[in-house]
């Protein structure tokens, strides 16, 4: 058997690795994937930056939405024998159990026999728990002046409590000073990561450190600018990254996933789980975003230049280069059934003649466009909330006219987006005739649907019906043309002269 000497090392490394190898040219700087959970509707990623600011325990950083894995290139020495590798600045939220270490210059002469997360951070009260059974000093006031107490730490909180010559001494919080000794064992300034690495063959090694952390994730905002005929607009893309993992990655190559990711997660407190509504950002467009590819079931989403990502910040990073003239259409859509019947699909026939002939006279207002290239798209978009604006003919100047949210939308796809409700077009649907007869299991039910148009120019409106009542259903009488839409809805598309109106009626019979 041949013996070795068995050295130990301690190695302390910061986080930005040295030159890379030929096997990854470029990777200067660490690797950082992000994935995000987040949704757009709720998530806000100043309240989080709130709550840090204010000091609130940064153990709530697990609740953020997403996480990242980090990869990271480095070059060390390794001398033959047992070597401790101590990496300073790693994420202050890693997942430990995912961390893991690659020797790129020697894989198979190189073992990892121990890998250990220290995340025993100096703090106030940590010090003081160290020196409890101590002697310290504390310096309080006295009148005008200050007095020196020495004695033994008998307790650290809530109040300090001393051992003394003259007996117990219990200090409140307006001392001035506390003087100890040097830094106890156990305690650290900073995350690291501590491997004990076995190493066949010494010298330059080049080494590969993956792991997963909380604390940071990413958003999509879309900002779709109107032109004046409301035919066409322009969509500009920002992902907002949001880093509160507890470290910073300066010259990072910065991936994304868009996609429904399962990840096993604790849940979370109750008190966590709503969030405010979410942050502005400027309806202007940006230069070269990410370069998008199908990645397994997901997306994936690649910065092709590298950038800083700092500690406790948001930033914002276009998406992809502002999309011009893409061609949209306004739709008006009236949906006459009062709110509280429009999912009322019982178990049974509904044959109560008063329920659900009420009238909401809204009328809602779509902005709809499909993602592909001929309307100059084409790119797959993460769900995310769409802002619309137009411009003021008066100055110019663009006006907000509505948001809304979209999912994950492949190319080719349609996208919906309701930005509000009419001011100047109106519905009205009234019940005028209603037939029941239990002996024959048949009900038949007649509407007026009456749209008001108050603009100087027709507009085009979509009359969506639902047939809630039961679901064999026939229309027995109809004055205008409707497209079955699914088994319980039917639309009708009309045009609305200017300042006039337009009349649907239509009789359904149900049996069963």
């Amino acid at each position: 058997m041949t013996l070795r000497r068995l050295v130990t090392t301690c190695l302390t490394l910061a986080l930005a690795p040295q030159a890379a190898n030929a096997e990854e040219p470029g990777n200067e700087g660490p690797s950082v994937t992000v994935y995000s959970s987040a949704d757009p509707a709720g998530f806000d990623p100043q309240q989080f930056i709130a709550q840090q600011r204010q000091g609130y325990n940064p153990g709530y950083a697990w609740q953020v939405p997403g996480f990242g894995v980090v990869k990271e290139l480095r070059r060390i020495r390794l001398e033959a024998g047992v070597n401790e590798l101590r990496f300073t600045d790693v994420a202050e939220f890693i997942d430990p159990t995912t961390v893991s270490f690659t020797d790129l210059t020697a894989p198979q002469a190189t073992t990892v026999l121990e890998q250990n997360f220290q995340f025993d951070l100096v703090s106030h009260q940590k010090l003081l728990e160290k020196y409890l059974d101590r002697e310290i000093t504390v310096v309080v006031p006295s009148g005008d002046k200050t007095e020196t107490v020495t004695g033994k730490l008998l307790a650290a909180q809530p109040l300090i409590v001393l051992q003394t010559a003259e007996g117990v001494r219990v200090i409140s919080g307006n001392h001035q000073q506390i003087k100890l000794g040097a830094l106890p064992d156990g305690l650290i300034t900073r995350p690291t990561l501590v491997w004990k690495v076995d190493a066949q063959q010494a010298g330059e090694h080049q080494i590969r450190t993956t792991y997963q952390t909380n604390g940071i994730t990413w958003r999509s905002d879309y900002n779709l600018v109107l032109n004046a005929a409301e035919n066409a607009a322009d969509l500009s893309a920002w992902v907002t990254l949001m880093n509160l993992s507890g470290a910073a990655y300066p010259n990072a190559r910065l991936k994304l996933i868009a996609g429904d990711v399962q990840r096993i997660q604790p849940p979370a407190p109750m008190g966590m789980r709503g969030m405010a509504r979410a942050r502005e950002l400027d309806a202007v467009g940006g230069a070269a975003g990410f370069e998008e590819k199908s990645f397994f079931e997901y997306h994936l989403y690649t910065l092709p230049r590298r950038t800083d990502i700092a500690a406790n910040t948001t930033q914002q990073i276009t998406l992809f280069p502002t999309a011009r003239d893409v061609k949209v259409e306004k739709l008006l859509v009236y949906y006459g059934l009062p709110d509280a019947a429009r999912w009322w699909f019982t178990a049974d026939p509904q044959i109560d003649r008063n329920f659900g002939n009420q009238s909401n006279p809204k009328v809602d207002v779509y902005i709809r466009f499909k993602n592909d290239q001929a309307s100059n798209l084409g790119m797959p978009l993460p769900k995310g909330k769409v802002r619309v604006y137009k411009a003021d003919d008066a100055d110019g100047t663009l006006e907000f006219i509505g948001e809304d949210l979209i999912d994950h939308t492949p190319k080719d796809e349609k996208v919906l987006i309701k930005i509000g409700q009419s001011f100047d077009v109106v519905g009205e649907r009234t019940q005028t005739d209603f037939t029941l007869d239990t002996g024959r299991k048949t009900m038949t039910e007649s509407f007026r649907i009456q749209v008001r148009n108050h603009k100087e120019a027709a507009q085009k409106v979509v009359i969506k019906e639902n047939l809630f009542r039961w679901l064999n259903w026939a229309i027995t009488q109809s004055s205008d043309k409707f497209e079955k839409v699914d088994a319980r809805t039917i639309h009708f598309e009309v045009d609305v002269p200017a300042s006039g109106e337009k009349t649907v009626t239509y009789t359904a019979k149900y049996t069963w």
